[in-house]
């Protein structure tokens, strides 16, 4: 089974920016296509950006996020990151990765196609 395990959340001020990442063991990442999703407190959990595997590697974002965040893989560390700048106290959450075994397309923010889940990390944006 992948694990997944989410680093690089903290508290930042807004207008500043984070580097998250999404690492597994065991399993390379090269195949899976890797999603970022969030939950604020008393929200459903959303989609916020999506990359698919190597051999395609497309991206889709939220339109609340684009143009301020950036996903991308690093398949020498089998990493996946999310840069988030511009922050804004909105995008207050816990972030999770999640893997999916197939490509995914426009429907990439369906919690129902991903296979595997990190255990979150909060980010807080706050002055």
């Amino acid at each position: 089974q992948v694990q997944l395990v989410e680093s690089g959340g903290g508290l930042v001020q807004p207008g500043g920016s984070l580097r998250l990442s999404c690492a597994a063991s065991r399993y390379t990442l090269d195949y899976y296509a890797i999603g970022w999703f969030r939950q604020a407190p008393g929200k459903e959990r959303e989609g916020v950006s999506c990359i698919n595997s190597h051999s395609d590697g497309s991206t889709y974002y939220a339109d609340s996020v684009k143009g301020r965040f950036t996903i991308s893989r690093d398949n020498a560390k089998n990493t996946v990151y999310l840069q988030m700048n511009s922050l804004k106290p909105e995008d207050t959450a816990v972030y999770y990765c999640a893997a999916a075994l197939r490509p995914l397309g426009t429907n990439w923010y369906t919690r129902g196609l991903y296979d595997y889940w990190g255990q979150g990390t909060q980010v807080t944006v706050s002055s």
